[in-house]
């Protein structure tokens, strides 16, 4: 059992941590907590990435990526923010030879007034935006060889309601889930970048009844929504997730010509939300998360499955990860797979141990040697945020741990869409 900050972290039994409070530096086993930054005043934080010993925070309410100087882990110094304008969001970006590509596209919660955070989740996009205002739209490309500024350097506009979030490792190519319009909702946008200050789109691919402006008709039923989330590469095998309409692997080996491979859509029975699919492509498997979006598991569990992909036209789910109950998140608020660590390029990377982080629950670690057997093997509870940043109604006062990027050298960077940034050291 060890001790920091005056407080036990490790050793609770379920029952006592079904009552107790959790410390202002969370509840960790086998994790401890290095340090906190409230991001120079604008703590709503999503996707993070590291590149010169500095973070890139994107913003889910403020209009922005806040920089941080992280060459101290102990104490984050702001050092740096950028932003696309007014009601432009840039939560989601990518960092790769001192390049970054960020995500602009329309802050809908800025601009529509949800009644809970399902009206965002169980509608097309095109149309649960009613008020729409003006915002960038597109891919921007930004030199961040010097770490506290971001020199734009180009941008390609993408007339719609923009960028969601987009996987680009280093290379010519970067994949995006953009919206277009006459589209319903985020499809599948391939972006040369062999001219980084000249990009250009070199193919879209998206599900059937997706594009109104050609006359297709939807099939998806009130209440669901089908749009790519994002898609992950491995070679030339690309993963898609697309919320209520599932799993999709692609060849990516033309990418002028993607081409579908499969399609697995476990919804129903289960909720939906898939989100992210993670390849492991020296095992054949896929660890898929489908992001819970209800407050108090009002449509349920939410799971984060393992997927046998041996046979890419035939993708088999074989587990799922264990659901974590040392606490009754479901009364908390939302609880449930939000993202994993995505195993880029200078990052920890591994087939074996998953990096996750549960909303409410917080980060979850698995081992999956056995992949018909996952297994949690650490965690970090956090505590509720002081105040909400989220500006829709009905939502419940409680952690949300959004993002987490895993250091080489095990330290985590987790982001709450409310609360800031925690400094984390894995133990195992």
């Amino acid at each position: 059992m060890k001790a920091l900050f005056g407080y036990v972290v490790a050793g609770l039994s379920p029952a006592s941590a079904e009552d107790s409070p959790v410390p202002a530096q969370g509840i960790g086993r086998r994790i401890k907590h290095v340090s906190y930054s409230d991001i120079g005043g604008r703590p709503d934080s999503v996707q993070i990435m590291v590149n010169r010993r500095h973070l890139y925070v994107g913003h889910m309410f403020s209009n922005g990526v806040t920089i941080l100087d992280a060459s101290d882990p102990r104490r984050l110094k702001p050092v740096g923010f950028f932003t696309g304008g007014d009601y432009t969001r840039t939560h989601h970006l990518q960092v790769a030879e001192d390049l970054l590509l960020l995500a602009n596209g329309a802050n809908i919660v800025a601009m529509q007034s949800y009644d809970s955070i399902r009206g965002y989740f169980e509608n097309a996009l095109a149309d649960s935006i009613t008020n729409r205002k003006k915002f960038r739209s597109g891919l921007s490309i930004h030199d961040i060889s010097r770490p506290a500024e971001m020199k734009e350097i180009a941008f390609l506009e993408m007339a719609g309601l923009g960028i969601n979030r987009l996987w680009w490792p280093g290379g010519r190519y970067a994949y995006v889930a953009a919206h277009f319009d006459g589209f319903t909702d985020h499809i599948l946008c391939i972006v040369d970048l062999k001219d980084i200050t000249k990009p250009e789109i070199v193919s879209r691919w998206w599900m059937p009844g997706m594009n109104r402006a050609a006359g297709e008709t939807s099939t998806v039923p009130a209440g669901r929504r089908v749009a790519l989330h994002h898609m992950l590469t491995a070679g030339d095998r690309g993963y898609g997730a697309w919320r209520d309409g599932g799993l999709t692997i692609h060849d990516i080996s033309d990418p002028a010509k993607p081409k579908l491979l499969s399609q697995i859509n476990w919804s129903p029975p289960f909720p939906g939300g898939t989100h992210t699919a993670l390849p492991l492509p020296g095992r054949n498997l896929v660890v898929v998360a489908d992001e819970a979006n209800a407050e108090m598991c009002a449509k349920g569990t939410f799971y984060t499955f393992v997927v046998d992909v041996r046979a890419m036209q035939n993708p088999v789910p074989i587990s799922t990860l264990p659901t974590p109950k040392d606490r009754n998140f479901c009364a908390l608020g939302t609880f449930g797979p939000h993202n994993l660590h995505e195993n880029r390029p200078g990052s920890f990377r591994s087939e074996e141990t998953i990096f996750a982080t549960y909303n409410n629950a917080g980060v979850r670690v698995f081992d999956i040697r056995d992949a018909f057997a996952p297994r949690e093997i650490a965690s970090w509870v956090p505590p509720a945020p002081k105040r909400l940043i989220d500006p829709r109604p009905n939502v419940a006062l409680a952690a949300k741990s959004a993002d987490i990027y895993v250091t080489t050298d095990g330290l985590l960077y987790v982001s709450d869409w409310n609360a800031g940034l925690n400094v984390l050291q894995y133990e195992g």
